[in-house]
């Protein structure tokens, strides 16, 4: 499997490149800013990109979204829920970031448990509404990677003091949806270093039997 890590934008969003090396179709998932630089990264693995999946609808993982899918013709595929966060600028709060409104589309919705099929990679859509109502993460069983968005990051969680947010429900579906992944899973984060499902069940004080 092709994966590439691009960090992008002012907090450093993790934008990635995931292809299938045998048929050279890919994905993109959260083209959060920097357009030209994540296609002068997708010019060097010559990919044909076919979807563009976003995490949830934040500012942070949408912002260069139009440039990516006219450069890549991919269709931008987000959570049913997620359509209200790229048409609403209070949700997706480039208005409070930026005094600036980020309008987006999408052209499929996505809900729990939807497969995503890329070549020989399979994306199964798990939804952990919490850090906003449309979260979702990519997991990718046959090389044991998930890519989690602002649901899970090393040793902490997603904030929830966004509109959509919600610590409980956050919470309580990691720990019933990842948490029950094999252990030796990689987790890919929106911000921040990867790290593991068993990592995070022994180091993640969100996540221990008493929260």
């Amino acid at each position: 499997m092709i994966l590439k890590v691009l960090s992008v934008g002012l907090i450093g969003t993790n934008c990635y490149i995931c292809g299938d090396e045998e048929s050279k179709k890919g994905v993109i998932i959260d083209p959060g800013a920097d357009a030209e630089f994540i296609i002068s990264e997708l010019k060097k693995e010559n990919l044909d990109i076919e979807y563009i999946l976003i995490t949830h609808g934040h500012f942070d993982h949408i912002g260069a979204l139009e440039k990516v899918k006219e450069f890549t013709g991919a269709k931008v595929l987000i959570h049913e829920e997620g359509v209200a966060y790229l048409e609403d600028a209070y949700l997706n709060l480039s208005k409070a970031f930026f005094d600036k409104e980020f309008v987006k589309s999408a052209d499929g919705t996505l809900r729990d448990g939807d497969m995503i099929e890329v070549g020989n990679l399979s994306f199964r859509v798990i939804h952990t509404p919490g850090h906003t109502s449309d979260g979702v993460n990519y997991y990718e069983e046959k090389n044991g990677i998930l890519f989690s968005g602002d649901n899970l990051f090393r040793t902490s969680i997603g904030r929830t003091d966004f509109p959509g947010g919600d610590m409980h429900l956050l919470v309580s579906s990691i720990k019933e949806k990842l948490l029950s992944l094999p252990e030796d899973v990689v987790v890919y984060p929106g911000h921040g270093e990867p790290t593991s499902i068993g990592y995070e069940k022994q180091n993640n004080i969100y996540l221990s039997e008493n929260s």
